[in-house]
């Protein structure tokens, strides 16, 4: 461990401090001193990841995070609670979105919790779902990343929906979504692992596929015939191709598709948009 002039031991910070004597001019400058600064063990792998993370949220769009409006669950104004309450049950979320006439519009959020008084009332007849309703925040899908994280503390709102340039809705966003491409994911006691999950359509031709997906699994969904004797996940293949771990945004063509990294950090590629081109 490095000296300074008293003698003293200098802390992780100040020797980071000192990789950043050259003044850094972009951020992918700060990304090289940073993986230099793990070759050197003044910072570990997990702060590392993190740190690039940061980095990243500031260049990514809603867009590239949102659960898309297809995979929303949402509760009509209308809709009898004893014909929406399975649904809350079932999907173990905190927060609804309240649909009015249609899909897009949104007239609130409803937050599961303050259903909990409904558990002591015995006149549940009585019961209007638009007097719990909290306001519904709007962002547009091309919204950077660290400024709605920076929305969000501001506001204490932990969900936005996210609508298209002709004002439709186009999704939904929470702060969890935001701080995962941080810290990575962010599993509780109601998430599980399944192929569905690995693989998921945000809008025609456009799918999502984790880059720890078998090849297996990715063949059987996509009909294609990547072989599996050389790797085991579809990640691993567009590394090979790419001849290196790819930076975030970074495409490449594999037979007849196109592989483009959504999120990743210098060690590894976590997230893939896929989309079909023609062969």
């Amino acid at each position: 461990m490095s000296e300074d002039r008293s003698g003293q031991q200098k802390s992780w910070l100040e020797r980071l401090t000192d990789l950043f004597s050259d003044d850094p001019q972009s951020r992918q400058d700060i990304k090289i001193i940073l993986r230099e600064a793990a070759e050197r063990a003044v910072v570990d792998s997990d702060t590392l990841n993190i740190l690039e993370g940061a980095l990243q949220v500031s260049e990514m769009q809603v867009r590239d995070i949102m659960i898309p409006r297809s995979q929303m669950t949402s509760i009509h104004i209308d809709e009898p609670l004893k014909d929406y309450l399975p649904k809350i049950i079932d999907s173990a979320h905190s927060r609804f979105p309240v649909l009015g006439e249609g899909q897009d519009e949104v007239i609130g959020i409803m937050l599961a919790k303050d259903l909990l008084p409904l558990i002591l009332n015995e006149d549940r007849e009585q019961f209007a779902l638009k007097e719990i309703l909290r306001p519904t925040t709007f962002v547009p899908e091309s919204k950077r990343l660290n400024v709605l994280l920076r929305e969000f503390r501001a506001t204490r709102n932990h969900m936005a929906i996210v609508v298209d340039e002709f004002g439709g809705v186009a999704g939904l966003v929470t702060i969890e979504d935001v701080l995962e491409q941080i810290v990575g994911e962010i599993e509780d006691e109601h998430d599980y692992d399944e192929e569905d999950s690995m693989i998921k359509e945000v809008e025609d031709g456009i799918i999502m596929v984790k880059a720890l997906t078998p090849i297996e699994d990715f063949n059987e969904h996509f009909d294609a015939g990547f072989p599996s004797d050389e790797f085991d996940t579809i990640g691993g293949i567009v590394i090979h191709h790419f001849g290196r771990v790819p930076e975030c945004n970074e495409s490449i063509h594999i037979d007849n598709w196109q592989f483009k990294v959504v999120n990743g950090t210098s060690r590894q590629i976590n997230l893939l948009e896929v989309t079909a081109t023609e062969e």
